[in-house]
């Protein structure tokens, strides 16, 4: 099958995945104690799980998605005809016309490595490259039996253009019931791909209402890992909080990125 992709050299491939690979994968690297002040400021999405009170102030990076500018999914058909591996690189960059060095080529490298990293002991992963293999991979996780909803950030301002400041959690977060959910996270990429990923062990799902300095309001979803026994002890969030493996970490989700819970049905 020939592939033929439309694209320009403008394409939104973002230069933040430091901060997703903390979120969605257990292999980041540590970022020095000395270089805390100079580190994404992307970063700023973690929190205790004592910070989830009405009234606490928090750091937070939410940069404001324009969805109408995002890559969007190909047909399934498409997406499964592009090699889509590190040992394909070279031919992956040839047919989006990238050159090696490029800070796109460099983007979609690394979204791919994210890609092959081995999951953690009792996680199921996949880098879904098409909207179809996205609602398979949830379907076999929660089930076809079962109640599925997706939740996602919300702005409910308009535009800000103040990438992190400090927000106040303006009313007791609303703790979503769930059996089991399935986080997916966008990757950098010339079109839609998204990490999506299951765990066994406990995590809970919240809605919190946050305002920012600037009277930027945001609808934000946040999860609470309440086993983090399995994760690397460089793992950037324990950096960040201070704490370390088998603490909980609790992170909130940006606009483009989803969460998929399910509940029983009745």
């Amino acid at each position: 099958m020939d592939v033929h992709i439309k694209h320009d050299n403008n394409v939104h491939v973002k230069q933040d995945n430091d901060a997703h690979r903390g979120i969605h994968t257990e292999h980041v690297h540590a970022y020095p104690s000395s270089n805390m002040d100079h580190m994404d400021p992307s970063l700023f999405v973690f929190f205790r799980m004592e910070d989830l009170k009405a009234g606490k102030k928090m750091k937070i990076y939410f940069p404001h998605w324009d969805h109408s500018k995002s890559p969007k999914f190909l047909p399934r058909e498409k997406a499964d005809a592009i090699p889509f591996s590190s040992r394909e690189l070279t031919n992956i960059l040839q047919l989006f016309s990238f050159s090696r060095g490029s800070p796109q080529a460099e983007v979609m490298e690394d979204s791919l490595r994210q890609c092959e990293f081995k999951p953690i002991e009792g996680e199921t992963k996949i880098c879904a490259t098409s909207l179809e293999s996205m609602l398979d991979f949830v379907s076999s996780i929660l089930g076809l039996k079962s109640q599925i909803k997706v939740l996602t950030t919300t702005h409910l301002t308009s535009k800000s253009n103040t990438l992190v400041q400090n927000y106040t959690v303006l009313a007791a977060p609303k703790e979503i019931s769930a059996t089991n959910l399935v986080a997916c996270h966008r990757l950098s990429y010339p079109y839609a791909v998204f990490h999506c990923h299951s765990t066994e062990s406990k995590i809970r799902v919240f809605k919190v209402l946050l305002a920012g300095e600037d009277g930027a309001k945001v609808y934000a979803v946040a999860v609470c890992h309440t086993d983090t026994t399995q994760w690397s002890q460089n793992h950037v969030s324990f950096r960040m909080l201070g704490t370390e493996p088998g603490l909980p970490v609790c992170h909130f989700f940006q606009a483009d990125h989803f969460v998929w819970i399910s509940s029983p049905t009745s």
